[in-house]
């Protein structure tokens, strides 16, 4: 899978089963603060990864990401490892 893959399934849920409005959707977006995604969300996150990219994501390794940039790296590095 390819990065613009990634980012158009990554966006997709985000605006559709988190409902985040899609204008907040840029690279340098801050989960937290500017996406407003808090612990609940990232439940629904966690299932959403692993049923779009077959994996799960361990939440040790999401300590440090902060953006969705960051976010986006993160998967890609776990779907083509």
């Amino acid at each position: 899978m390819d990065r613009a893959d990634i980012e158009k399934t990554i966006n997709e849920f985000l605006v559709e089963e988190i409902e985040i409005e899609e204008n907040l959707i840029r690279d340098d977006a801050l989960l937290k603060n500017d996406l407003g995604i808090d612990s609940l969300d990232f439940v629904d996150i966690v299932v959403l990864v692993e049923r779009n990219f077959g994996f799960k994501i361990k939440a040790e390794e999401m300590t440090d990401i902060r953006t969705l940039r960051q976010f986006y790296d993160y998967i890609e590095e776990k779907v083509n490892a």
